[in-house]
């Protein structure tokens, strides 16, 4: 469990022709795209487009903006666990936040994610989320039909993380709590880590990998990454904490 911080523009987003760089690192990890100057030739952003989303030629990337930047999260179907039917559901403030107020002030949890206070303080975090371009989705975690985690799926890519690693198109992250505290500390987290995963690789094609960033103090979710299917990528240093950069490939989510 970890704090997501709220979106910031990031003027260094990578894109599919200037893949991000971590601190010191001439060039990404194996097979990103090919850097360039995605400011060469541009002019001023196409009403309706994102202040910050590359412009080719004065238009919008097309890749970046064809659709849902996240693959539309609400349709994606559920996934059959070893401990029950798990199903991400987009959150609803107006439904969901006194629920996800009361875990965020749990102090396990207040610990890493630093959101304890008053709903109003967990408001403002979903808002900046739910009133974004879509790039971070917000969602409860059901098993079986209950809600009992809470998830944030967002573009790595296009967020102030890719300034810290190298960077690919459609990269993925993830954030999660378990809210209840029995289905903490007996393997849950892990198995719905790789479920999630595995959601976000089967109706994300594009996407090649699937990325988190926890606290490293945060020993046991880290080690939940590693039991589910993540590898050990990297210590990044991040204006709030030094983390463990995770990483699940598509090519190894068979091996690991």
């Amino acid at each position: 469990m970890y704090k997501r911080q709220p979106y910031t523009p990031a003027p260094d987003t990578p894109t599919p022709d200037n893949p991000a760089t971590a601190a010191g690192t001439s060039a990404p990890d194996n097979p990103a795209a090919t850097p360039g100057d995605p400011t060469a030739g541009t002019s001023a952003p196409v009403p309706g487009t994102p202040a910050d989303v590359p412009l080719h030629g004065g238009h919008p990337d097309r890749e970046l903006l064809d659709g849902d930047l996240l693959d539309s999260v609400a349709s994606w179907s559920p996934a059959t666990t070893s401990v029950g039917s798990f199903r991400l559901v987009p959150v609803r403030l107006e439904r969901d936040l006194s629920l996800l107020a009361r875990w965020m002030n749990d102090p396990a949890v207040a610990a890493f994610w630093e959101l304890a206070g008053p709903e109003t303080v967990t408001a403002d975090h979903l808002r900046a989320q739910l009133e974004g371009d879509g790039r971070s989705v917000p969602c409860l975690g059901l098993l079986d039909g209950t809600p009992m985690s809470y998830f944030e799926i967002y573009r790595a890519d296009l967020d102030p993380l890719a300034r810290h690693y190298p960077a690919r198109p459609h990269d993925t992250g993830l954030h999660l709590l378990i809210g209840g505290t029995a289905d903490r500390g007996r393997g849950v987290g892990t198995t719905l880590l790789r479920a999630v995963a595995d959601l976000v690789l089967d109706h994300r094609p594009r996407c090649t990998r699937v990325l988190a960033e926890p606290d490293l103090r945060n020993t046991p979710s880290v080690s939940a990454f590693l039991g589910g299917g993540f590898r050990y990528a990297a210590e990044v240093d991040l204006p709030d904490k030094r983390a463990a950069l995770m990483i699940r490939d598509r090519a190894l989510r068979h091996v690991l």
